[in-house]
């Protein structure tokens, strides 16, 4: 037997305004995105803001159906769109915000395992790091790539 210990290494900040102005505005994207949430139900508005490669961004909104587990996530939205809209795109990094009752919430909401598995497969694809950037007013953190928020990502069907 081998014990293993898992080190995650991120930023945190204080507030969003406090990023670097390149991952301040697409945390303001993000921010943004959360006014297209349709939550009629949970009343939880998320907004994503996908950066690519040539300069691009995408955003997306959660959106809900009666039919749960119909709906989709911000995260999923967003990245779903960005690869129809830029099949050959390469994603750079990604933004999450939440807000209720009209205002951000003051900590980041944190992408589901789909939504993280979704982000590997598109970092997996393009080859290079996704940065993850989740939003709170209160507290912002960054990490530098998907494993960081998903260390054991699920890939063993792809051929290596």
């Amino acid at each position: 037997m081998t014990q293993k210990e898992l080190n995650i290494r991120y930023k945190e900040y204080g507030s969003p305004d406090e990023l670097p102005e390149d991952e301040k505005c697409l945390a303001g994207e993000a921010i943004e995105a959360t006014v297209n949430s349709y939550s009629p139900y949970s009343k939880f508005h998320v907004g994503a803001a996908v950066r690519l490669s040539n300069g691009e961004t995408v955003r997306g909104a959660n959106q809900e159906n009666m039919a749960y587990p119909s709906g989709l996530c911000a995260e999923r939205t967003a990245l779903f769109y960005a690869s129809a809209k830029y099949p050959d795109g390469c994603m750079t990094a990604i933004a999450v915000a939440a807000s209720q009752d009209g205002k951000i919430c003051e900590t980041p909401a944190y992408p589901c395992g789909a939504c993280r598995q979704v982000m590997a497969e598109y970092q997996t694809k393009s080859g290079h790091d996704m940065k993850v950037i989740l939003v709170g007013s209160r507290k912002t953190l960054v990490f530098d790539k998907v494993d960081d928020i998903m260390p054991f990502i699920f890939d063993s069907l792809r051929q290596k």
